[in-house]
Formats: C-alpha cells, sequence, structure tokens
C-alpha cells in the first residue's frame, strides 16, 4: 500500500506556524514511506475565502520547500460530488432530511439546556416520515449516529480513545442550501483522493468520531489517524499574536531561514534522541509517528534563533547576499541590484556578519554600511558621538592614514592606537567608536578594522573627510589641523 498524506487548509489567512509544523510532518512521513503528498484548499466557506490567502499558503509550502504531488485540489469545486454522497446516504438510510426551523432548533435547545441536557438536535426528524414536513421548506440532511454502544479510534499519537455514541449528534451533512459541511466534505475527499494516514493536530479528534460515521455508512476504508498536540506560548496558553510572532510569513518577515524553521518545527513534538540539529535528509530517513509526543509543546523563540544563527553560518554567503537584497531596499533605500562594489564588500564581510548575527534583518542592518554611498546618514548614536569631541580623534585619523596610504586591517588599528595613546590616555575604544560611526553612519557593526581594509583606501578616506564635514564647525577643523 502506498502512503498517501494530505495537507487541506482553509484560506482565511497567512498559514499559522502550527498549521506550517502539520504540513511538515504530514510530508515528512509520505517522503520517509516513499508515498505522495498531496494538498486541498478547503475552501467550501465562501464567504471567508480569499485568492491571497491561497497564495500565501502555497507560497509558504514553497518557502519550507515542501514540494507537493499532483494538481491542489479545491474542495469547492468537488461540491456536486458531496451532494451526491449525501443523497446516497439517505437512499441508504444512514440520513434523513430534518426539516426543523431555527426558532425550533433555539427552543430546542433552550429547553435541554434548562434540563441539564445535551444540547444537540433531538432527532425528531430521524425516523419521521418526510410527508409530514411543512410546505415550502426546505430541509438539510443529517447523518444518523450510532444511538448505543461505543466508538474506538486508534490514534496513532493519542493512543486507544473511546466515546460513548450517546454523546454523538446527528450533525448536518447537507446545507438547506445544499452546501456540503466540512464533516461530509472532507470524509468525500480524503477517500477520492486515496488518503491513506490523517496527521492533524489534536483539536480535531472529537471529529475523527463523527467522520468515522460516514466512513462506515459508506463502507469505505478508515485511513490512519494521527492527531498531534497543540502548539503554546511560553506562558501555556494558546499561540497567539501577543506571544510573537505566528504566521509562517511573520517568520520570513523577520529574517528567519527557511531550514531554520523547519528544523525547530521538526523538533516542536517529535523527538530523535537529542539531536537538536537535523538535516532534510536526517530528518526524512528517521521521521516516525511513534516518535511524535503526546504533550502540548512550548514555542521557544530564543531557541528557534539559536538555530536561524547556526543555519545562518552554514548557508553559501551568495545566497545571503541575494536574500538581504530586498532587506537593503526595504529597511535603508539601498539598491545593490547593479551596484558590484557594494556586492563584493559585503560578500567580502560576510563571513564576520554571519558569525554576528541572529537573523537577516539583524545581518541586513550591520552590514547595510557596506552598501551605503556619500552622501549617507547617520542614526542617532553615531550623531551623539560624532558631534561631540570626534574631530579630535577623527582628524589625526584622517591624516595618519593618508600619509601611510594603505587601509589593511593590522594598519589602521596601529593608527588608533597611536591616536589613542596620543590623546585619548590609550583607550583604544574612544577613538574605534568615533571612526565606527563616520564609517558606517551607526555604532553597530563589525570590527571597524576589518570594514575599513574592505572598504578600501580611498572611500575610508572620503568617508571619514564626509564625516568631519558635516559634524565640525569649520573653527574646530583648522584648529585641529594645527594641533
Amino acid at each position: 500500500m502506498m502512503v498517501i498524506t494530505r495537507f487541506p487548509p482553509s484560506p482565511t489567512g497567512f498559514m499559522h506556524i502550527g498549521n506550517a509544523r502539520t504540513a511538515l510532518y504530514n510530508w515528512l512521513f509520505a517522503r520517509h514511506h516513499g508515498g505522495q503528498f498531496l494538498v486541498r484548499i478547503e475552501d467550501t466557506d465562501r464567504a471567508r475565502h480569499s485568492e491571497d490567502a491561497v497564495l500565501a499558503i502555497l507560497n509558504g509550502l514553497k518557502w519550507l520547500n515542501l514540494e507537493w504531488d499532483g494538481e491542489v485540489v479545491s474542495q469547492f469545486e468537488r461540491r456536486d460530488r458531496h451532494i451526491a454522497i449525501a443523497r446516497e446516504l439517505v437512499a441508504k438510510g444512514h440520513a434523513y432530511y430534518c426539516y426543523c426551523s431555527a426558532d425550533e432548533l433555539e427552543e430546542m435547545r433552550r429547553q435541554a439546556k434548562e434540563q441539564g441536557l445535551p444540547t444537540f438536535y433531538d432527532r425528531r426528524w430521524r425516523d419521521r416520515d418526510p410527508s409530514d414536513a411543512p410546505p415550502d421548506r426546505k430541509p438539510v440532511v443529517r447523518i444518523k449516529a450510532p444511538l448505543t454502544g461505543e466508538s474506538v479510534v486508534e490514534d496513532q499519537v493519542q493512543g486507544q480513545v473511546t466515546v460513548q455514541n450517546k454523546t454523538l449528534d446527528d450533525f448536518i451533512i447537507l446545507r438547506s442550501d445544499e452546501t456540503p459541511t466540512y464533516m461530509l466534505s472532507v470524509v468525500c475527499d480524503d477517500h477520492d483522493m486515496g488518503v491513506t494516514h490523517v496527521l492533524r493536530g489534536d483539536d480535531h479528534l472529537n471529529n475523527t468520531f463523527r467522520q468515522k460515521i460516514i466512513y462506515d455508512a459508506m463502507g469505505w476504508d478508515v485511513p490512519v489517524f494521527a492527531h498531534m498536540p497543540m502548539i503554546l506560548g511560553a506562558d501555556g496558553s494558546k499561540l497567539s499574536k501577543r506571544h510573537g510572532a505566528v504566521n509562517l510569513e511573520d517568520f520570513r518577515a523577520r529574517g528567519y531561514l527557511p531550514e531554520a524553521v523547519e528544523n525547530y518545527l521538526l523538533r516542536l513534538g517529535w523527538s530523535h534522541g537529542n539531536d537538536e540539529i537535523i538535516s532534510r535528509e536526517q530528518a526524512t530517513a528517521w521521521f516516525s509517528l511513534e516518535n511524535i509526543v503526546k504533550s502540548a509543546a512550548k514555542f521557544d523563540y530564543d531557541k528557534l534563533e539559536s538555530l536561524n544563527t547556526h543555519y545562518m553560518k552554514q548557508a553559501d554567503d551568495s545566497r545571503i547576499l541575494a536574500l538581504i537584497t530586498p532587506l537593503l531596499i526595504a529597511r535603508h533605500a539601498i539598491d545593490i541590484s547593479a551596484d558590484e562594489t557594494a556586492k563584493t564588500r559585503l560578500l567580502a564581510g560576510m563571513a564576520e556578519l554571519k558569525g554576528r548575527a541572529k537573523t537577516l534583518l539583524q545581518l541586513c542592518d550591520e552590514g547595510s554600511f557596506y552598501a551605503k554611498k556619500i552622501p549617507y546618514s547617520f542614526d542617532n548614536k553615531a550623531t551623539e558621538i560624532l558631534r561631540s569631541d570626534a574631530i579630535q580623534v577623527l582628524d589625526p585619523v584622517l591624516h595618519q592614514i593618508r600619509d601611510h596610504g594603505n587601509v589593511e586591517k593590522q594598519a589602521v588599528e596601529d593608527i588608533c592606537k597611536r591616536v589613542a595613546a596620543d590623546s585619548c590616555d590609550g583607550k583604544l575604544g574612544k577613538v574605534a567608536m568615533p571612526v565606527r560611526a563616520a564609517l558606517t553612519g551607526t555604532t553597530v557593526s563589525p570590527s571597524i578594522f576589518d570594514a575599513a581594509a574592505i572598504l578600501g583606501f580611498d572611500e575610508v578616506i572620503a568617508r571619514l573627510e564626509y564625516a568631519i564635514e558635516n559634524f565640525t564647525e569649520k573653527s574646530d577643523r583648522q584648529n585641529a589641523s594645527a594641533n
């Protein structure tokens, strides 16, 4: 038997990180067994349907490199099949038409609540002759749930789960306007698509017992179920925006690499010994349902950041450059697409940038100075430093670099040390920080001595002159030169 899994998101917004984990587990299980991973868009709720959301879901899968097999299936486009199955269930005596009005249902719920009874439908039309139906009232179709005994699901994560059949209601499978409900549509689609294993969140566990009624009524094979625990915030509550990023697009926008997100999601509810760093190849070879934990997992942003740091260090420099190119435009209004000098500088400094950064955003911000052109802006902290007495440091550094004729790392460091000995009691930081502010426009950057070597002699001279010109009065410059 070929293993076939599916990922069936509802297109009502961006992909939640919990759904992304579900997609990953389904993909890994299918690939581990040499099977198929199918994608179905559950778009029957037309009022909330969004084509932008469909695109976001598919782009999210592509970003995580979870390629699917075959064409993406639209559940809405299969509604005629679902309607036909509902009618077949009625014809077989496993479902029936219910003609209750909204007022009758509300009164039914009210009375049940007053009596402390379950508030679901009281089955008054289950065995009633349709000839008693009120004229011109369109019925719904309800399934006939078993009235006695118990139902059992052998769940691959939760173990054996049993419910008393008296707790199952005769739920609606076809509305009065002949739109199928989720309960019917998902069973029809899973059967027709040949799905053998359903891996989903444990919030669907109760639905499984209801859906099993339809499988049994139609005589269809019931797939293997595995219900995974929810993802919680650090405080133990359901993961939401107040905890931070929750949608896949959020994590992408915040500068996380897809392989870091994948590795983190893999370990968020599944384990392989004490392994933390797990490659795609290892995950595919090792993945099994037996190693999915039963308890809910708490999302730890620090652990994700740590993984992202690891994968950024491992990433190819050219790939990182391509990834930060649009970020430079968005965050710093710098377009390097046709600037070979900026690209060369960024690549030359990439090893240190990757060693410092936790996200692509941090790398982009700390490396943006390599792509700047005069005139460029200075942030508040750099401005504060340069508006102090920085001229007393920058001017001699500028003159000595000119005289030396190069900006090799050791040469610039030696010059800064001499200036520190002459005017800053030997404190190198009091020289290096103004030089950093002048050359980068900020106070946070890689080693300024390495950066100077990468920028090159002409650029270092030009930037020092630019900073001196912008942040000192003419009289100060004259006095500094005289000294």
